[in-house]
């Protein structure tokens, strides 16, 4: 592991305007080196400076916490992850669609259609995404987007990354244990690991306590705050608020194998057969909960996450020589945000020259 390089670091999130952003801050821990950092304000009518306990929303990170306790009731023997999700959830799914198992579900692999049908919002532009904040969903009414088309493909054949996964596993969660899979969340992972910060909002559309705001750019320009926004039409596959540091004592502990038995923490990192492959042609990078990227020959596993306003990822090295949790809050909801991932990718993996 290169030796950790601060300045880089530090330049990488020093320019919030290409892409344009409002904040930033990464953590990078391990034993090759610690840092932490930030940039920009969290509040741009205060202008208060980013601090170590804001929270943010961090999307689809949210897989990680629905994947674990999938897996710990897996180990539990309360559920069967090669068995069809219609044995948990008769009904759900039209009768017309092949067998998905609970894996499929975790790794992207289930097939499942496209979203259509006269419910589907209406997101095209920024306005029209705002007009949309305090939409109210069920869990249901999600799955009930996916229910029109035909399947993508046969279960286990391709991958294709797909949010409905796990509006699917922890609806799965609820069924077998009687309770939300918020509820789940707060009793086998949040409060054991003392994660005070991390929370499941439901239909609370507002981050209570510090945290950093999120901007969407309008289409003339001017930047309205989007921090609140009711997240049921995430739900499991996105919905949750933490903070950097919450979310690296998560990576730690599910990486030193404190959350799941050794056979289950696995299949985080065990990708579908080589011949499985995403639906661009591309290697499959999905395992049960996690993906897997490698950047200047390091090899990092974890997850991404995106809401409006906001853009994060968590992600280790297997031997947790190096862990990154970095957030940041972009004002355009486009291809240029990879700008900052891939300027925060290539400072901690490079080292010093």
């Amino acid at each position: 592991m290169p030796p950790l390089d601060t300045q880089a670091l530090r330049a990488a999130i020093a320019h919030l305007d290409d892409p344009q952003a409002t904040a930033a801050q990464v953590r990078v821990e391990g034993s090759a080196g610690r840092w932490y950092g930030t940039s920009g304000v969290a509040d741009l009518r205060t202008k208060r400076p980013v601090r170590q306990e804001d929270t943010f929303r961090i999307g689809s990170i949210t897989k990680v916490f629905v994947a674990t306790v999938v897996l710990q009731l897996a180990a539990e023997h309360k559920v069967d992850l090669d068995a069809p999700v219609q044995r948990y959830l008769p009904g759900v799914l039209p009768a017309g669609f092949p067998p998905i198992t609970i894996t499929q579900l975790l790794n992207h692999t289930s097939g499942l259609p496209a979203e259509s049908g006269p419910d589907v919002p209406d997101l095209s532009t920024p306005e029209k995404v705002l007009q949309h904040r305090y939409d109210r969903w069920t869990p249901r009414r999600l799955v009930s987007l996916v229910s029109h088309g035909p399947m993508r493909f046969e279960p286990g054949t391709k991958q294709e990354y797909r949010g409905i996964n796990y509006v699917l596993a922890a609806m799965v969660v609820e069924k077998v244990t009687g309770r939300s899979y918020g509820e789940e969340i707060g009793r086998r992972i949040l409060r054991p690991l003392h994660l005070t910060r991390t929370s499941v909002p439901g239909n609370d559309p507002t981050i209570h306590g510090p945290h950093v705001h999120g901007y969407l750019a309008m289409s003339d320009g001017t930047l309205r705050d989007a921090t609140e926004y009711d997240q049921t039409e995430a739900w499991g596959e996105g919905e949750m608020i933490s903070t950097t540091g919450d979310l690296d004592r998560f990576l730690s502990a599910l990486f030193s194998g404190r959350l799941l038995p050794a056979a289950q923490l696995e299949r985080m990192f065990t990708l579908p057969p080589e011949n499985v492959r995403m639906t661009d042609g591309g290697p499959a990078r999905y395992s049960a909960g996690l993906q897997t990227v490698t950047v200047n020959g390091v090899t990092f596993w974890g997850k991404t996450g995106e809401r409006y306003g906001y853009n994060s990822a968590m992600v280790a090295t297997r031997d947790q020589q190096r862990r990154l949790v970095y957030s940041f809050n972009p004002t355009h909801r486009d291809q240029t945000q990879m700008k900052m991932t891939l300027r925060i990718a290539d400072a901690v993996t490079k080292g010093k020259d």
